[in-house]
């Protein structure tokens, strides 16, 4: 039996052996998938694609994202997520290079279709091999850290692409270098993943056997406990109400959220009337303020055992404050706008950390994959719908301060449906 310091020391061990690696690949899975956003202010014009063309191609990938969800989160489950994420990161990688030399919109179209494809899975595989490392006590802290990589990716991006959008290499414009350049880490990190990553406790050499003993107990031990609790099988945990309460929920939230961080940039640009490259880092200082929201939320979350109302408040809250950031064009500077963006940026990304928790709480290991996969399904029609309308309606004459109030009205909504969802205390 480990004592007390030991078990501090194996969590420790776990974290920093696990996390980092995830984390890097969850950065660049969200940049390769949002760097389209950083690539319009100049790919637009250069292959002269209107926004509502833009928006739909944006908005495609969600759809091909959606093909293999379910059964990505089941392979992680019964197969391996070595394997799993090996072929989606070499895949998307190479898919989102290509995109450098799409010249059509039914090429554009193409080419987001099969990166949502490829990256398909890749999501609700790290939150099922989230499960097989970490205890439900200090899943909260692992989320946060998943999390934090979506702004991070952003911030990071953001400023890199505004230096890569003036390069003129080789008779490639910048935007095309902007594709290929973020996208061929991918398949670098799909070649180490076979080598770095470990699927299960037991297949862990980096641990004792002391150590690989006790923590596979404590998950089955978990486990176990979720069954005798309350064993359901996949086809009636996919007719749950929490389920489908947690799914209309991520659909208004993402609705709003993805258009918010695919369109921020076209956004800051009409607003500033600055240069492609402030309103990059102006972009860039929104999504870097999101950074406190995730790390807050959860530690917040994980000392409290409360995960809906620290999702509903992020939700609500960021919904707020777009609603503020639409009036403020109105009656003040672009500086009083971007102000308050930049604290709608610190609370948007408070709330996924929260809402990944809750459907873990209550549903067995198989249930809760393939509801995982499910309520992850939503999440990205939501990315379809939301992208889509932004273009359609700002090719009909929709100003940024209308863009906004839509934009927030989707985060106020997810907040009204996530409250309903009846969910046990955790501390």
């Amino acid at each position: 039996m480990l004592t007390t310091e030991q078990i501090a020391a194996l969590r420790r061990k776990v974290a920093w052996r696990i996390l980092p690696l995830v984390i890097l690949l969850y950065l660049v899975a969200y940049l390769d998938r949002a760097n389209v956003g950083f690539a319009k202010l100049r790919m637009a014009a250069d292959l002269k694609f209107s926004d509502t063309v833009f928006g739909l191609g944006i908005g495609i990938f969600f759809i091909g994202y959606l093909t293999l969800e379910i059964p990505g989160a089941l392979l992680v489950e019964r197969w391996s997520a070595r394997k799993w994420f090996s072929r989606i990161l070499i895949t998307w990688g190479l898919i989102s290079a290509a995109t450098a030399f799409v010249e059509t919109p039914g090429g554009f179209y193409t080419a987001r279709f099969l990166l949502g494809v490829a990256e398909a899975g890749f999501f609700p595989g790290i939150l099922v091999y989230f499960t097989h490392w970490f205890p439900i006590a200090e899943r909260g802290r692992a989320m946060s850290g998943l999390i934090v990589a979506v702004p991070f990716s952003l911030a990071l991006g953001a400023p890199i692409s505004a230096m890569l959008l003036d390069v003129n290499w080789f008779g490639l414009a910048g935007w095309q270098w902007l594709f290929i350049l973020e996208g061929l880490p991918a398949v670098v990190l799909g070649v180490i993943v076979l080598f770095a990553l470990t699927d299960r406790p037991k297949d862990a050499p980096w641990l004792t056997e002391q150590e690989r003993n006790y923590l596979t107990g404590v998950l089955e031990a978990e486990a176990a406990a979720k069954e005798a609790d309350g064993a359901v099988p996949i086809r009636a945990a996919l007719r749950m109400p929490n389920v489908w309460l947690l799914s209309l929920g991520i659909f208004a939230t993402n609705t709003g959220g993805y258009a918010m961080g695919f369109w921020l940039p076209t956004t800051v640009k009409n607003l500033s009337g600055g240069s492609d490259q402030s309103a990059l880092l102006f972009s860039g200082l929104f999504y870097l303020c999101g950074l406190a929201g995730v790390l807050y939320s959860g530690f917040s979350s994980d000392r409290t055992g409360d995960r809906k109302w620290h999702c509903v408040a992020g939700q609500a809250g960021t919904g707020l404050l777009l609603g503020l950031s639409a009036m403020s064009g109105g009656i003040g500077s672009f500086g009083l706008t971007m102000s308050l963006l930049c604290l709608t940026g610190a609370i948007a990304y408070s709330w996924p950390t929260p809402f990944w928790a809750l459907p873990m709480l209550t549903l067995t290991a198989s249930a809760a994959a393939a509801s995982i996969g499910l309520i992850n399904i939503f999440a990205n029609l939501a990315g379809y719908l939301g992208n889509h309308l932004v273009g359609y309606i700002r090719d009909r004459g929709a100003t940024e301060s209308h863009i906004l109030l839509f934009l927030a009205s989707w985060y106020l909504l997810g907040a009204v449906i996530t409250s309903f969802v009846k969910v046990k205390r955790s501390r």
